[in-house]
């Protein structure tokens, strides 16, 4: 749709699973359905969640076995490490052909042409609005300093980017779970496209997730009245987010940066490989590539005033580490003053207790309890935190203090809870983040350019996106 284009965006043709359809067209029932408590098999939480949680993703296998699932056509991350070279290219296969098999046996529902309201409830109880579309990668950077349309907040782990690139390039079909913001302070697009969808349709799909992590509900957004007035509150947004040289910084990825960077690859090369010619730092579309479906990247658009998202840290727990030496080394470089605490709950309320510059750090592990060290900071907690962090890891394994093998030394934990969690293991040392304050982060990224990787979490671990809707990558063959 034309009127799109100049925003970044695309209306999409999207598939949705058939049996999650029926089960809402069946009912005249809609209050049946709404009420019903059985979970969802299809739709399956963000690969990159529970990354130290087996027992989550077993139990997340055990609900798909046998059944059209998400779970079969994606690989969680916490089998990253484990897999050899050979495995995860037999993963890659395994999915894409898992995926051949949805699409010719009858797993998806005749495509929608639109974009898509959702409302997502979830286990806390918060409601979360957001607007299922395609975005351009024409219009998309990750690097640093860029000035495009849709810019990352984090940066990129590039060992994630390869296992994510194997599945993509030759896959029929996404499947994603990326989350981009949009500032607008006023609610006029989401939350007002909700309401004109709301009084004109009834839902597509309304179902149950698995594990008690909420409900989503989700309608076709394709109507007059809705496109106009989507157009309208795009224009307004742009201008509002355009700077003083003309740049306009229409979206923020949110979550799923790794999955978009991972997008953009794939597309580069394909381009590269038509006779695309690369410069200043950017490859021409060939003529036969213009409208190719791998330009582009299915996403949920997300308001950074919406109520129900909330902005979480995203904690760290350093293996082979005790809390101590931990503690004495980011003082060393950070200053600040180490204080004891007597519990866990303790220390999350010390942390929680950050404000203003002063940002509050909390260390724990089996053999030394908890600690809390309070520094004054001019800058976001994680971009002065993560650097000293990664210097550590460095000097252990150049030092050669720890066998690594293929294990990593450094992983990232939504929740509090989970992270101290795994603290209570020997030489585990976990630490807690202050809390993220979400509305400065257009200016943040506007003025500073992306932050350190997995420096927020857009609500807990099971608030995350799950995977539900999905689109063909391959060019139709009478195209």
């Amino acid at each position: 749709m034309d009127i799109l284009k100049k925003y970044g965006l695309c209306m999409p043709d999207i598939l949705l699973p058939a049996a999650e359809m029926q089960a809402v067209k069946t009912g005249d029932n809609k209050k049946a359905a709404a009420m019903s408590k059985e979970p969802s098999a299809w739709a399956v939480v963000a690969c990159d969640q529970y990354t130290q949680d087996r027992a989550y993703w077993e139990k997340a296998a055990r609900i798909a076995e046998g059944k059209p699932s998400a779970m079969h056509i994606i690989l969680p991350e916490i089998y990253l490490n484990e897999l050899s070279q050979a495995e995860k290219e037999k993963a890659a296969v395994s999915i894409q052909n898992k995926m051949k098999d949805y699409l010719t046996g009858g797993v998806f529902a005749p495509p929608i042409n639109g974009c898509i309201y959702v409302e997502r409830t979830t286990a806390y109880g918060r409601l979360r609005k957001g607007l299922v579309a395609a975005i351009d990668l024409e219009e998309y950077e990750w690097k640093k300093g860029t000035k495009a349309k849709i810019r990352a907040t984090e940066a990129t782990i590039v060992s994630r980017i390869p296992p994510r690139i194997a599945i993509r390039k030759n896959a029929p079909l996404e499947i994603p779970h990326i989350m981009l913001l949009v500032n607008d302070k006023e609610h006029s697009f989401i939350e007002k496209i909700g309401e004109i969808v709301k009084a004109e349709s009834r839902p597509l799909y309304d179902v149950e997730l698995m594990m008690g992590a909420g409900r989503i509900i989700g309608r076709k957004v394709s109507s007059g009245d809705a496109l106009s007035h989507m157009e309208k509150a795009l224009a307004s947004i742009a201008a509002e987010n355009t700077d003083s040289d003309g740049n306009v910084f229409m979206f923020a990825v949110g979550d799923g940066n790794h999955s978009l960077a991972t997008a953009k690859a794939v597309w580069d090369e394909l381009k590269k490989n038509c006779g695309g010619i690369e410069q200043n730092g950017s490859i021409s579309i060939p003529q036969n590539l213009e409208n190719h479906p791998a330009r582009y990247a299915l996403v949920e658009i997300v308001n950074l005033y919406d109520e129900g998202l909330t902005f979480e840290p995203i904690h760290r727990i350093v293996f082979e580490e005790n809390a101590r030496p931990l503690v004495s080394f980011v003082q060393s470089k950070l200053g600040g003053t180490l204080e004891i605490c007597g519990s866990e709950n303790e220390l999350i309320k010390r942390v929680a207790s950050s404000a203003g510059k002063t940002a509050v750090f909390g260390f724990a592990s089996a053999q030394d309890g908890f600690l809390s060290l309070s520094v004054e900071l001019d800058c976001l907690a994680v971009s002065a935190f993560q650097p000293v962090l990664d210097m550590l890891i460095e000097q252990k394994c150049e030092n050669g203090c720890v066998n690594t093998g293929n294990k990593e030394l450094l992983d990232y934990i939504h929740g509090a809870e989970d992270v101290l969690r795994l603290a209570r293991d020997k030489d585990k040392t976990a630490v807690l983040l202050p809390p993220i304050e979400k509305y400065s982060f257009f200016a943040t990224i506007e003025k500073y350019g992306s932050l350190p990787r997995k420096s927020f979490s857009m609500g807990e671990a099971s608030e995350k996106r799950f995977y539900f809707e999905c689109r063909r990558l391959e060019k139709k063959r009478n195209a």
